[in-house]
């Protein structure tokens, strides 16, 4: 997607401009001067080639509440997580495969958020893909792509974070044999050191009780913080206290869109991003070029996948 004026920032709704100020300390005022300030930063990085429009940007500054010394470390990372996790970066191209693992239903960004000034909701339903055709580490390489889009066109998610509903219905044996402790624990540092939105919670729904046992695991890999997030539903009655009931799709008993239509809306903008991530491959980082210990999945993730501090300059 060609972006018209790398120096344009969308308006934002008078509701999430308010909570932006408020919650993420926003001066509309001082952005282009922050904008400038990373620009820079940027440009002495020996190692970092990144993108540098403007909306892109802000939605690192808003994700680290303007802390200049956070953004620089999260976009650092953003960019470094491409060669320390290949499994989810190698050929992240929009192709058939691509447009499959959408079309299954089995990654869905709802069309209206919790509320004017609230998070983006997400349905996960692992249950729906063919695991004899694809793999979990796939479905998450498309859920990283349309991460990347929301950054750029989703202000709710990257103000106000979001709201994850994982659907187990349908998970067989077949996707959990393909259940990776080691990804898991990579998209958990992905989220934490990574990615400029966050998440607001997690809802496990219709989940068999094999999965508990999983379940106990994942915690077992979270923090204080994020595991407090982790909500198990037994009953959908349980999930609307988090997300009301009119706020779920019209086959979840709902009004905010169908599955179809979800499925037609994000089929038609991750097409639209086909040249943006051809052209994705050149940025990353360059960890030769780094000054001071390299970012790759040894620091990241230790050699048996023990976290180290991350010490970046």
């Amino acid at each position: 997607v060609a972006m018209s004026d790398t120096n344009s920032i969308r308006s934002l709704s008078p509701e999430l401009a308010k909570k932006a100020q408020e919650e993420l300390g926003e001066v509309p005022e001082r952005i282009d001067e922050d904008l400038e300030t990373l620009r820079t930063w940027i440009s002495k990085q020996p190692h970092l080639n990144a993108r540098q429009d403007a909306q892109f940007l802000v939605a690192f500054l808003r994700g680290c509440k303007y802390s200049l010394e956070k953004t620089k470390l999260k976009l650092d990372n953003f960019y470094a997580m491409r060669g320390a996790v290949p499994e989810l970066y190698k050929n992240r191209f929009v192709g058939e495969k691509q447009l499959g693992i959408l079309g299954t239903g089995c990654l869905l960004r709802l069309p209206q958020p919790l509320s004017p000034d609230g998070p983006r909701i997400h349905i996960s339903r692992y249950g729906q893909y063919d695991s004899k055709k694809y793999s979990i580490a796939e479905v998450v390489q498309v859920s990283t792509m349309m991460g990347e889009i929301q950054i750029r066109e989703d202000d709710n998610a990257m103000i106000s974070g979001f709201v994850e509903i994982i659907d187990m219905k349908g998970v067989g044996a077949g996707h959990l044999f393909q259940f990776d402790a080691v990804l898991v624990k990579k998209l958990a540092v992905l989220g934490d050191k990574a990615y400029p939105y966050r998440p607001k919670g997690f809802h496990f729904v219709n989940a068999p009780s094999s999965a508990e046992r999983f379940m106990s695991i994942a915690k077992s890999l979270m923090s204080e913080k994020i595991r407090k997030r982790f909500h198990i539903h037994s009953k959908l009655e349980s999930l609307y206290q988090y997300v009301p009931k009119e706020c779920l799709p019209a086959e979840y008993g709902g009004s905010n869109g169908t599955i179809q239509d979800v499925i037609s809306t994000w089929t038609g903008k991750l097409s639209s991003y086909k040249d943006f991530f051809e052209e994705e491959v050149v940025y990353g980082t360059n960890e030769k070029l780094r000054r001071g210990q390299p970012v790759n999945a040894e620091s990241l993730f230790g050699i048996e996948g023990s976290f180290r501090k991350l010490d970046i300059d």
